[in-house]
């Protein structure tokens, strides 16, 4: 059975991670914290604290045949240099047979509410979502010349346990009224899980999977329904002109992109069943640990 390395095993890798034990698989998890490597050793899951921007030969080998990508670009710039030295580490240590790279919607740019299949071309605007088309443009051109099997998931906005805007809820941050919000998409943490394990098994090598719920809403609608579940006060509702003055520059850049995604090749291509397809079924979820554990193979 191929044992299974998962850079940046975080939330979603810790899943992952979870699942893969238990179908009897050797896990190798990578983390660049401390707190985060002692927390993965708590439960039991083998892990190496690695540097990821580090030059390439500090970097230890690759245990396994897949390789789940899931570190989160660096902060700034347009180049994910982390990729490009985990890629040179490669080169020199050997790949892994097959990789899934975690990227995001936000590729696709402002789309202005229309329906975005895989076919839509990218056309990022925030330094975020370039940093991720430079990512999967790496990661492409490895598997081009390397014959490593390559799935690309581009994922909307992650909800779940832990991850829901409590914070912001709390301290009554405004939002811009449904009227001027734009349309975003979800996907409930533990569904990605099963989407991750799927497309490892059979997503189509060189493909792209829009990753969401299939049920696109107002993102001033996503935050007003959480604080409805959470009985807490819905934010006050601004213009987007006021917005200008009154949010961060990170929520403005947000705010400037809308549309709805197609999950049809998902569902279709990687049989994939959502537990979770709309928020009413994932928020109730999102209070509960544990679960049964999803048991796609690979």
């Amino acid at each position: 059975m191929s044992s299974v390395s998962i850079v940046g095993c975080g939330d979603i890798g810790t899943g992952v991670a979870k699942a893969c034990l238990e179908q009897g698989r050797q896990v190798t998890g990578w983390v660049c914290r401390n707190t985060s490597l002692q927390r993965l050793h708590g439960l039991n899951i083998p892990a190496e604290q690695v540097d990821l921007d580090a030059p390439a030969p500090s970097i230890p080998a690759v245990q396994g045949d897949r390789l789940f990508y899931f570190a989160p670009p660096p902060s700034a710039g347009r180049k994910d240099l982390r990729v490009a030295h985990l890629i040179a580490h490669l080169q020199e240590q050997g790949s892994p047979k097959r990789l899934v790279y975690l990227s995001t919607t936000g590729v696709y740019g402002d789309c202005r509410g229309d329906w975005v299949d895989e076919t839509r071309i990218p056309a990022p605007v925030a330094d975020r979502a370039h940093r991720r088309l430079d990512a999967e443009q790496r990661w492409r051109a490895w598997s081009e010349r390397t014959g490593g099997e390559l799935v690309i998931l581009r994922v909307s906005g992650i909800y779940g346990p832990g991850k829901l805007p409590v914070k912001r809820l709390q301290s009554s941050q405004p939002m811009v009224s449904e009227t001027e919000s734009p349309i975003t998409n979800h996907i409930h943490s533990q569904d990605l899980v099963q989407i991750c394990l799927a497309a490892m098994a059979q997503g189509r090598t060189g493909e792209v999977y829009n990753v969401s719920d299939g049920h696109p809403g107002s993102m001033t609608g996503y935050f007003n329904q959480v604080a409805d579940f959470l009985g807490l006060p819905r934010p006050p509702a601004i213009s987007l002109a006021e917005a200008q003055d009154r949010l961060s520059p990170g929520m403005l850049s947000y705010l400037t992109e809308s549309r709805r995604l197609s999950n049809r090749k998902m569902l279709d291509e990687l049989s994939v069943v959502l537990r979770f397809p709309t928020l009413e079924s994932g928020l109730p979820a999102c209070l509960q640990a544990g679960g049964k554990l999803p048991q796609s193979k690979f």
